[in-house]
């Protein structure tokens, strides 16, 4: 159940018209009152004989009882109150309750004798209602509502498991601010996807991902095609600065502007600069760009030294490579190909709020992650084929154990919301991983059921010799195949399988992958420079030749005759 508190308003009548009115679609059903201060509030949704006038003036009677002078200029108190997808519906006396008890744990209307406002609550929906009141209470003095959204977050809290509801994980004030009910109602009529307060917010934060200064992020805020007003100080020196989307406008046809703090705590100009106030000065880069795939592995070993970091490391130093890994994936999900670029869009939208928590990062520990954050930006977009996909599953492979290893330690800490948000950005990166890595996989897979049946045995006793305790697991896994052609990669490229995969095995655990074999390829071909994608032409590259024996009985040694499925992992 989620309230939402809407900034106080100016115009009762206005919010009336609206919450008893069609909705901007028609989507308000039977609006009418479900409760109110005194419980004989006028109801011009099921009254024929009332007025939104009569109830508006009801509400607004301490409020014109007051001298002139002392009346507040934003005396309309507004919030919504919603249940979760998938929750039974409630009856209309059901929500009395839930309005009743919302103003009370707000203090609008305290009740037990003390001094209440007028409000009333509005339902015209099946999963939602409106609570209107005005701010001043009946001996006309002001309510004391301080703090009031998190007062109604807990006590919904509460009511969600008095009401066997869905249960939401508690907040800790470091959540971005969510859109208010008209900016959700704006972008409904321009048909947004999102909100321009969340457009801009992701917007920024690719901007934000592997910048090194002032000057290269209020750039890629213009490359963006972001407006950008800058705040200065008489000094001349840069305070802060706001955003707005180009045709997001107010009805005097101006561009709405977002200070950056507004749009998610860790953006405002004093918290980005820290990100790069730690950075060492970097080396000059190579001529010309960085190909999309060498940054993808590079960014790949840059991760999985962080996963270790996070498992093991002080806090502070965990919390600022969590925060970093958001930068990677913004970086990944904005220059990856089609194919992948939703899913892992989404895993970063989910993620972002997972990057923030009241443990203060220690800047500067993160620098290899912000620098592999850099490397994928100036690598440019990357091909969903060859080289540049398959290194894209395989930066997603490391990845996954990352935001894992992040929910586990938001877990560990009690950080309910951040920790459900790893798990969802999780589910997302899965998805991309599976559309990734299904081309290269299923190559190696055909490559390994076609290797040398004594090949394949020498590749299997490696196996049994350097992991014992997984080695049946992963040779009844439907990637043995898979794994045998990159060890035979490896072999043919020098390195002695039994040694390669019991270093691939003791860098990083393997108990949270659901196909070791999947992750052991991607380690080691990351650990030997193989080409991530196994066809070929790209062996031919490095030197490999195809083993071109006669098929051997693979399925003997456990597997599978058929193509291989890319798994979850």
């Amino acid at each position: 159940m989620i309230p939402s508190i809407n900034p106080p308003g100016d115009r009762t009548i206005g919010l009336l018209a609206y919450l008893y009115g069609p909705g901007k679609r028609e989507e308000h059903v039977d609006p009418h009152l479900v409760a109110s201060f005194d419980g004989m509030a006028p109801d011009p949704g099921r009254d024929p004989g009332a007025t939104l006038k009569a109830l508006q003036r009801l509400l607004d009677q301490p409020v014109q009882a007051l001298p002139e002078h002392a009346r507040p200029a934003k005396h309309v108190w507004h919030t919504s109150v919603r249940t979760a997808p998938g929750d039974r519906m409630l009856s209309d006396e059901e929500w009395a309750e839930v309005a009743r008890r919302i103003v009370a744990a707000t203090g609008i209307d305290p009740g037990e004798g003390q001094p209440g406002c007028r409000w009333a609550a509005v339902r015209h929906a099946d999963d939602h209602i409106h609570i209107v009141a005005t701010l001043v209470c009946e001996d006309g003095t002001r309510p004391d509502d301080f703090r009031s959204g998190k007062r109604a977050q807990a006590e919904a809290r509460l009511i969600e498991k008095e009401l066997g509801l869905h249960q939401v994980a508690p907040g800790d004030g470091t959540a971005a601010q969510r859109p208010t009910s008209a900016e959700r109602h704006k972008a409904e009529r321009q048909g947004r996807e999102r909100t321009a307060r969340e457009e801009l917010r992701e917007t920024v934060r690719r901007a934000v991902a592997g910048a090194t200064g002032d000057e290269e992020f209020f750039d890629r805020l213009a490359a963006a095609g972001l407006l950008v007003k800058k705040r200065v100080a008489p000094s001349g020196d840069l305070l802060g600065y706001k955003v707005a989307l180009p045709d997001d406008r107010n009805k005097d046809g101006e561009p709405v502007y977002y200070p950056g703090a507004r749009l998610a705590p860790d953006l405002s100009l004093p918290r980005i600069r820290e990100r790069w106030s730690m950075d060492q000065p970097e080396s000059p880069p190579p001529p010309g760009p960085m190909a999309p795939s060498a940054a993808r592995r590079h960014a790949a070993a840059a991760l999985s030294d962080a996963v270790l970091l996070v498992h093991n490391g002080e806090d502070a130093v965990a919390a600022a490579h969590i925060s970093a890994a958001g930068e990677v994936l913004d970086a990944l999900a904005k220059t990856s190909a089609a194919h992948t670029r939703h899913q892992l869009r989404e895993a970063a939208w989910a993620f972002e709020r997972a990057t923030r928590s009241h443990i203060r990062a220690a800047r500067g520990h993160d620098q290899a992650l912000r620098q592999a954050a850099r490397e994928l930006v100036r690598g440019g977009p990357a091909l969903g084929r060859g080289e540049d996909g398959a290194t894209t599953a395989m930066a997603i492979d490391v990845l996954l154990f990352l935001i894992t290893a992040a929910a586990h330690w938001h877990a560990r800490k009690g950080h309910a919301q951040q920790a459900e948000a790893a798990h969802q950005a999780a589910e997302h990166l899965r998805s991309a991983y599976r559309v990734a890595a299904e081309q290269p996989l299923a190559v190696l897979h055909q490559r390994g059921r076609n290797l040398a049946r004594p090949l394949l045995e020498r590749q299997a006793a490696a196996v049994r010799a350097a992991m014992p305790q997984l080695a049946e697991q992963v040779l009844a896994e439907p990637g043995w195949p898979s794994l045998a052609a990159t060890l035979a990669d490896a072999e043919a490229a020098g390195h002695i399988s039994a040694a390669l995969l019991a270093d691939a095995a003791g860098r990083r655990e393997l108990g949270t992958a659901e196909s070791v074999s999947d992750v052991l390829v991607w380690r080691v071909r990351r650990m030997t420079d193989l080409p991530a994608d196994p066809h070929p032409e790209y062996l031919a590259v490095v030197g490999l030749k195809r083993d071109a024996a006669a098929p051997g009985p693979a399925e003997a040694l456990g597997a599978s005759t058929a193509n291989a499925p890319v798994r979850r992992r």
